[in-house]
């Protein structure tokens, strides 16, 4: 059985040149669907469940990052394994080593046919790997899931570094200043007293015990200024404060929520970062 593909590229003619170089690294690749924007690629993603996904990093609307940390939350995995991650980039030969340093797969725009060979031989390697001998036990396949999305947590915080070596980390944050709900008042408020953040539309969401304010921040830029021991991310769209976490719950259909001392609602677990709480 051939294998299969989604290429999620919003340049057509960058997806068309992809699509001719892969027939040529891998005859026996299927092309199944291509997407121009992150929200179709989810969507047609989830109704091929395609062995292997190239996504774009930068699309309109929802980009590829989003998009992939979409689908690990969503990916039936009663019905197929998670599919094996690939970036589509356009970062140049000094930022895509350090791509390389972290044994993360991607396709540097314009597609390079030697590189693509590479990144197809690594495929097949992986995928090999993957194929089921006799039925693997809830143990096993848990495993098994638990590999494939280490791999796509290491994809994804390399992409979502922009691909370049790291550079000298800013300052924690000690004070943000946050706009109230009405949008009038611009208060300073502690990071010390932050419980968590969420992102919603073009807002950032900040909530305290007792108050919620807005910043226009993204939480990408956010998350390089607090500190990675005290606020934890959870969820693609929240960061959580780890020592206000009071509880963990896992719901009939096997999704993790958190409570929060001092906030009522309960906060979604992104099945990228459910091994945060397994001694929990």
């Amino acid at each position: 059985m051939n294998a299969t593909a989604l290429i999620a590229e919003d340049e057509p003619l960058l997806a068309q040149a992809l699509k001719a170089e892969l027939a040529a690294a891998w005859p026996g690749l299927q092309i199944v669907a291509t997407a121009g924007d992150g929200r179709s690629a989810v969507r047609e993603a989830l109704r091929l469940l395609p062995q292997v996904l190239f996504f774009d990093i930068r699309m309109p609307g929802l980009d590829g990052l989003g998009a992939a940390a979409e689908l690990a939350d969503s990916w039936p995995t009663d019905e197929a394994p998670m599919p094996q991650l690939v970036f589509v980039t356009a970062y140049d030969e000094y930022a895509a080593r350090a791509f390389e340093a972290q044994a993360i797969d991607y396709v540097l725009k314009p597609v390079q046919p030697e590189r693509l060979r590479k990144t197809v031989a690594r495929l097949q390697q992986a995928m090999a790997a993957q194929q089921p001998l006799p039925p693997a036990s809830p143990a096993v396949a848990g495993e098994a899931l638990e590999q494939t999305l280490a791999q796509w947590r290491q994809v994804l915080a390399a992409a979502g570094a922009g691909g370049a070596l790291p550079a000298a980390a800013p300052a924690p944050l000690r004070m943000i200043a946050a706009s109230d709900a009405g949008g009038t008042t611009v208060r300073m408020v502690p990071i010390d007293e932050v419980l968590y953040f969420e992102a919603a539309d073009k807002y950032l969401r900040v909530l305290t015990a007792t108050h919620e304010y807005l910043i226009r921040t993204p939480l990408k830029q956010l998350l390089t200024q607090l500190d990675a021991d005290t606020f934890w991310q959870v969820h693609r769209a929240v960061v959580v404060r780890s020592a206000a976490i009071e509880s963990v719950h896992r719901d009939e259909a096997g999704k993790l929520h958190l409570s929060l001392r001092g906030r009522a609602e309960k906060i979604p677990v992104s099945r990228l970062y459910a091994h945060l709480f397994r001694a929990m």
